[in-house]
């Protein structure tokens, strides 16, 4: 397992600006916003890239319909994905635009590399292509004049130049066999390796029939195909084409590009194919998570369900939203997202279990030690094992980060915190005032200790919350990362008075919509 110092690179999808931001899009970037806080709260190098992608047919005919030319209505979108960036409290390093100036340069540079050796060649094209996900799809997938999820295809036919993706097919089952951690969950890499065994054809990478997108080198009337821009976005933030770029460098390969399972097959088949192509690695890893729908029903504009993260984060609060998506559901399953389930994790989880340990505990030191942190005694059994739990805790979740299991890592802490609330009704701080009061401080000492580690390991999830427990722990902010987790708290420090870190949520209160 990497250590203290090794980079970590993490990216989100850069979304498609086609239309305003979902829950769907906050989903993926908390995700890559936990991964990123978490590993650099361990000392890693971190690089965490998000953005937008505004090429494209299906941006030029968003535009054509919203009476605005292709920029500004890209300028226009695009700035809405920032705003929801800074909403979610993002702690991204940089936010890409695929019509950025060193985007531009970066895909032209890595189609020449491409022509050079052999990978593309000019055709045409006539076969099916479905606006809406900028693919190509093969007579086999197409039901009912619809491709696999759905979508409404069209027959097009026009010059194209093609990238010889058929000659990939057994180089990518051999890196996939050599890599088997490439693509996860396990369930998307069987999807994965069943598609490319069933044969691969080349794949059309230029376009004709409209202009809205980066200009092939040496032919202008071809644009590039949306996805092959698209992709090399990831590699354009540290520097590429230079690759003796310090951040190409030190980032690239990606540690984990994390994205939606319906554009998997273009991050775990073409971009590998791409870039070995193109004589560059593969990134280490794609980790494909799965759908929400809204109260069982899939979303829908028509249904008029679609839910939007501004109003939410605004109703129920950001570490609210935050740690419900990240715990509600298995990360890589699909999930289905309820008023109730939300109000019941917010509720149950964060005010009665989180909490409340938190304000109870605190209130007690400041009401009965002088609003100082206590000092211990002899440690019982019971003590040691409360302080075990929760001094095990970052070598159990480091590597559930590891794997994107975001879901267990939170379980994992979850069973301390409930632990330590039977610790505090087992020993009863409360009634060792009057019987055994140098007892009560070791009690209230080693709770505010768990408190310290669950507030330390809890600050990727729940930053804000996270924050303000340590705050109220007298934790300097520069002594918050994991090389600090077992700096214990010194008695005597003075504590500033408690206040509630997370409300409960009266159900009358507000609606999502």
């Amino acid at each position: 397992m990497a250590g203290r110092g090794s980079s970590f690179y993490v990216t989100t999808p850069i979304y498609y600006v086609n239309d305003v931001p979902h829950i769907g899009h906050a989903y993926t970037t908390i995700a890559c916003d936990v991964l990123a806080r978490f590993m650099r709260l361990d000392g890693r190098n971190v690089r965490f890239l998000t953005g937008t992608d505004e090429h494209g047919q299906k941006v030029e005919k968003s535009a054509a319909a919203a009476g605005e030319a292709p920029r500004a209505f890209v300028d226009r979108v695009s700035q809405r994905f920032r705003e929801l960036v800074e909403k979610l409290d993002i702690s991204h390093d940089d936010f890409i635009r695929t019509t950025e100036d060193r985007h531009i340069k970066a895909s032209q540079a890595i189609w020449q590399a491409l022509i050079d050796g052999g990978h593309i060649y000019l055709g045409s094209y006539a076969g099916w292509y479905s606006v809406r996900d900028e693919a190509f799809y093969a007579e086999s997938e197409i039901v009912d004049g619809k491709e696999p999820s759905g979508a409404p295809v069209e027959w097009v036919e026009e010059p194209s130049y093609f990238f010889r993706l058929s000659a990939w097919q057994q180089p990518l089952l051999d890196f996939y066999r050599a890599n088997p951690d490439f693509i996860a969950p396990q369930s998307r890499r069987n999807e994965v390796m069943s598609f490319v065994e069933g044969g691969l054809l080349d794949l059309s990478v230029s376009r004709t029939s409209f202009s809205w997108g980066v200009p092939v080198p040496n032919d202008p009337d071809h644009v590039m195909y949306v996805w092959l821009d698209a992709l090399t976005n990831y590699i354009t933030a540290v520097g590429y084409p230079n690759t003796d770029d310090p951040l190409y460098q030190t980032f690239w390969p990606a540690n984990v590009h994390v994205v939606g399972k319906d554009i998997l097959r273009f991050h775990a088949v073409y971009w590998p194919a791409f870039l070995m192509a193109a004589g560059l690695e593969p990134p280490r890893r794609v980790f494909a998570h799965g759908w929400w729908t809204v109260e069982g029903q899939k979303m829908s504009k028509s249904l008029r369900n679609v839910v939007d993260p501004f109003t939410l984060v605004d109703s129920f609060g950001l570490d609210q939203v935050r740690y419900f998506l990240m715990r509600e559901v298995p990360f890589g399953n699909d999930g289905d997202f309820s008023r109730k389930a939300l109000i019941g994790r917010l509720n149950n989880d964060l005010a009665n279990d989180f909490g409340n340990l938190s304000q109870r505990v605190l209130s007690m030191i400041a009401r009965n030690c002088g609003g100082k942190v206590p000092e211990p005694g002899a440690l019982t059994d019971d003590d040691k094992t409360m302080l075990s739990s929760a001094s095990d805790l970052l070598g159990r979740i480091r590597p559930l980060m590891e794997t994107q299991t975001f879901h267990e890592a939170l379980d994992v802490i979850w069973t301390v915190i409930r632990a330590a609330n039977s610790y505090v009704d087992r020993q009863a701080p409360w009634a060792l005032k009057k019987t055994d009061p140098a007892r009560m401080g070791t009690v209230l000492w080693v709770l505010a200790e768990t408190i310290r580690r669950l507030a330390f390991l809890t600050q990727p999830f729940v930053p804000g919350g996270a924050g303000r427990m340590l705050d109220q722990l007298a934790i300097a902010d520069d002594a918050r990362d994991f090389a600090a987790f077992d700096t214990a708290l010194v008695a005597g420090t003075a504590l500033p008075a408690p206040s509630g870190i997370f409300p409960r949520f009266a159900e009358e209160d507000e609606a999502i919509a």
